[in-house]
C-alpha cells in the first residue's frame, strides 16, 4: 500500500517541516547560552587548576594589620 501525504497527521505542512517552532528556537537558544556558560565555567576552572596563585593578591588586609600594629608597638 502506498501512502500519500494525507494519511500523515497535518501539523505542519511539509515545506515548514524544517523549521523549528517558536517553542523549539527557544529552548534550542537556551540550551545553547546554558553550553556557553559551562563552557566558560570550565575554562576558568582550568586556568584556576593550572596557576592558582595568579589569582591570589600578593598581600592581605592581615598584612597591613600586623604591620600597622607591629608599627606601634616599637614606637
Amino acid at each position: 500500500m502506498i501512502s500519500s501525504e494525507s494519511d500523515f497527521p497535518s501539523s505542519s505542512s511539509s515545506s515548514s517541516a524544517s523549521f523549528l517552532t517558536l517553542e523549539q528556537r527557544a529552548a534550542f537558544v537556551f540550551v545553547l547560552i546554558l553550553f556557553i556558560f559551562l563552557g566558560l565555567l570550565i575554562v576558568r576552572c582550568f586556568r584556576i587548576l593550572l596557576d592558582p596563585y595568579r589569582s591570589m593578591p600578593s598581600s592581605t588586609w592581615t598584612d597591613y594589620m600586623e604591620k600597622d600594629t607591629f608599627d606601634y608597638r616599637i614606637s
